[in-house]
């Protein structure tokens, strides 16, 4: 198998990963801030044995160089998770994975202002799209406002959609450091920032970890974080960005299909209408747009 399969394998195996990450996470009954922890802790500490036995290095004079932004986007990283988690608390796996696809459409929204970047009609529909998908999957379309909790789940999933954007927007400012020197050191800051942030709250108090959780929180950090994380970025390089955003969306499908089969929280109609708009949406706008030919 020639090396641009094996990364594309391993992207789609990366992307089934992050798509059960919902499954799990529903069943550990811990605080969000502690299980956010937990994966960045065991995180981190999978890709840095990984980087121990492959004798490879950190650039610690590039990480130095960027260490302030660094921090920010690993702060921001652990923060993004519990807002996640904790959505899962509120509505349904399938909603709030949708919730959270709405990132690459802020993406697309800030980027005149970030970037500078012309706001095209093709965008600009997709936007619109995607803001009519999110009306669907929210349950407003049904008539009248959905229940407070369900409503709380879609706000927590949007606040850590653009907190991702941020992110992704940060990261692009990120020069001088490869994209798994990056991620390790996000990995790692974010366990820092997030200790404190747990002791302070009293995440820590009557905690309880039964041999069940503690295999949960293991796989989660292990397989969710590390594994997945390791194989994503080992193909980053090897693929092009346009096959790396398809392939991306193999996480939403698998999250909304195993949300349906194992957890029974079926979409529903306007539901599954909703997830369309959302995903095509968010898909078109990552693929290049046709250049006008100039004249000769």
């Amino acid at each position: 198998m020639d090396r641009e399969k094996t990364a594309r394998l391993n992207v789609v195996l990366s992307m089934f990963i992050y798509g059960t990450i919902g499954l799990f996470v529903r069943y550990i009954p811990l605080p969000s801030s502690v299980i956010a922890l937990a994966r960045g802790v065991i995180g981190s500490l999978f890709l840095v044995l990984v980087l121990l036995l492959r004798r490879t290095w950190l650039s610690w004079a590039a990480i130095r160089a960027v260490l302030p932004r660094l921090c920010a986007t690993g702060a921001m990283l652990g923060f993004n998770w519990i807002l996640l988690f904790e959505s899962y608390r509120y509505t349904t796996v399938a909603t709030a994975t949708l919730c959270y696809y709405m990132a690459p459409i802020i993406l697309v929204a800030l980027s005149p202002f970030v970037f500078k970047e012309r706001m095209s009609l093709r965008k600009l529909l997709c936007v619109l799209a995607a803001l009519l998908g999110m009306v669907f999957v929210s349950g407003v379309a049904k008539g009248g406002l959905p229940a407070a909790g369900e409503l709380r789940g879609v706000f927590l999933a949007l606040c850590a959609a653009v907190l991702y954007a941020l992110i992704v927007i940060s990261n692009k400012k990120l020069n001088g450091l490869s994209a798994y020197e990056r991620t390790i050191m996000q990995l790692i800051i974010s366990a820092i920032v997030l200790l404190p942030y747990d002791a302070l709250t009293g995440a820590f108090t009557g905690l309880v970890l039964s041999p069940r959780t503690l295999l949960l929180l293991v796989t989660v950090g292990v397989v969710h974080t590390g594994v997945a994380y390791y194989l994503y970025f080992g193909a980053v390089e090897h693929l092009k960005s346009q096959t790396l955003a398809i392939l991306s969306y193999i996480d939403p499908v698998v999250a909304v299909l195993l949300s349906a089969l194992i957890l029974h929280e079926p979409l529903g109609l306007l539901g599954a209408l909703g997830a369309v708009l959302i995903l095509g949406a968010a898909l078109i706008c990552e693929l290049p747009e046709k250049e006008k030919a100039k004249p000769s």
